[in-house]
């Protein structure tokens, strides 16, 4: 004699245990956490590609970057400008870093605000000077 086994029936919905149920929603809900506190920590620090306020402007780096800005201003331009401090600046990342400062510089008596971007590629030693304008009031 032969016995035929007959399949499960697949028209019938599948019950699943509630505490089953509630470890699959915790575990969703678990998940996304990391995806939520990322887009929240991202609208705190501005777009990605957008400018982020310098919060040390006494940075050494960014005192190098300023000074870097005046002598090739200088280079170019035949200025006589003398960097006096760094007002204000920020950054926006690009392949790369790009600075936007706020620079005080004197040329003889006079003293005036000068903004400077200036495009940096650590990893490549580049440096650019692409904007260097004074800052009207």
């Amino acid at each position: 004699m032969v016995y035929k086994i007959s399949p499960l029936p697949t028209h019938l919905p599948r019950t699943r245990h509630p505490f089953a149920m509630r470890l699959h929603a915790l575990l969703l809900l678990l998940s996304l956490i990391p995806f939520v506190s990322a887009v929240t920590e991202s609208g705190r620090k501005g777009l990605v590609g957008g400018w982020k306020k310098i919060e040390d402007v006494g940075d050494a780096h960014v005192q190098d970057i300023a000074a870097y800005a005046v002598a090739e201003y200088n280079k170019a331009e035949k200025g006589e400008l003398v960097l006096k401090r760094v007002v204000s600046g920020e950054t926006q990342v690009v392949s790369g870093v790009r600075y936007r400062l706020i620079l005080e510089a004197a040329k003889a008596d006079t003293v005036g605000l000068y903004e400077a971007v200036v495009w940096e590629k650590v990893w490549e030693k580049f440096r650019k000077l692409s904007e260097f304008k004074p800052v009207s009031n």
